[in-house]
Parts: C-alpha cells; structure tokens; sequence
C-alpha cells in the first residue's frame, strides 16, 4: 500500500500545473541534491570537465554526467564537448535570473538594494 506522502505527490504530479512554477520547481529540486549542490559549487569557482568533476565529488562518470545532466535540464549549467571532453560551467547569472523570476511569479514585492554586510 503506498504512503499518504507518495499518494500526495502523484496527485500533485496529475493536478494541472502551471508552466512556470514547474519551471521553479524544476530549478529547486535539481538542487535539492547534495552531490549536484558540491558539482555547483565547483562550478562557481569556474568551468570544469566531467573529469574535473568526477575527482572533485568522488563519484563514477555516469553519475556525474546524470547529475551534470539534471542541472543543464534545470538551466543551471551548461556543457560543451570538445573532442571527448564535456566541458561544464555555470550559466551566467543564472541565479540572480531565477530569484527574479521567482520574485515576480510568486509576487513578492521587491526590496530595496542593500549592500550584504560582510562576516
């Protein structure tokens, strides 16, 4: 017998959606995952290989490329192949765009500019 947690995900997967929340969740859940936060955090040190990545998360090739893969799906990343090399990086600005946009679709209001004290 499936879980009421289960059974409240399959009706909300069947519930019509609009597109760009999906769009939200999409992004929120391909970073709901520790291994595709660590690739992420690579990645803003700058662009990275597969290989790269791989020595960096400590997991197998096709791990990393399902994860890589998740992210570009998502838009964080985006990847080129040169060769036999995947080059990744991450999209720029792509998180100053998706807290925007989320500002707008869920209408929060904007706050004014204040500069982030420093720790």
């Amino acid at each position: 017998m499936p879980s009421p947690a289960h059974i409240r995900s399959t009706v909300s997967a069947i519930v019509d959606q609009p597109d760009d929340l999906r769009e939200l969740r999409l992004f929120h859940k391909a970073l709901a995952d520790v291994n595709r936060l660590r690739i992420v955090r690579r990645l803003a040190e700058g662009p990275a290989t597969v290989g790269d990545l791989i020595d960096h998360v400590g997991l197998s090739q096709p791990l990393v490329s399902w994860h890589v893969a998740r992210l570009k799906a998502a838009g964080v990343v985006e990847t080129k192949r040169t060769g036999r090399e995947v080059f990744c990086q991450l999209r720029p600005n792509v998180f100053a765009e998706v807290a925007e946009r989320e500002r707008l679709l869920l209408g929060m209001p904007q706050l004014p500019h204040q500069p982030i004290a420093a720790h």
